[in-house]
């Protein structure tokens, strides 16, 4: 079967698996998606829907957006823009390796609480 194109999404959600020290099946549980199916996502085979990714996300603890950016639902450039914050924060925390899924979600809080203070 030929790529659609979503490899880049794939190899993501897999390195991001895995920093989470999630087997595909318990990803696949925790998201609610079939086994096989999730394999076909991070091998760039399928290309899943918004509200897939959604679920994903919240198996990985990682913002729906961040997925969205990655399989080009959402245009990274003006979800940043409309957030009026430089682009990639989001993105450079969860893809960065030297961090715990932990560690990521308490530099998203507090980046998120100090742009909530500043108008």
């Amino acid at each position: 079967m030929a790529s659609l194109g979503v490899g880049d999404l794939g190899a993501f959600l897999r390195e991001q698996r895995r920093q989470a020290k999630l087997s595909l099946r318990q990803l696949a549980d925790a998201a609610g998606v079939s086994n096989p199916y999730l394999s076909q996502i991070e091998r760039g085979l399928r290309k899943p829907s918004a509200e897939i990714l959604q679920q994903i996300a919240k198996g990985l603890r990682i913002s729906a957006e961040t997925l969205y950016v990655r399989a080009g639902i959402l245009d990274e450039r003006a979800q940043d823009a409309d957030a009026g914050k430089p682009p990639g924060v989001r993105e450079a925390i969860a893809a960065d390796p030297g961090l715990t899924e932990q560690q990521k979600q308490s530099l998203l809080h507090i980046y998120e609480s100090f742009r909530k203070e500043n108008p």
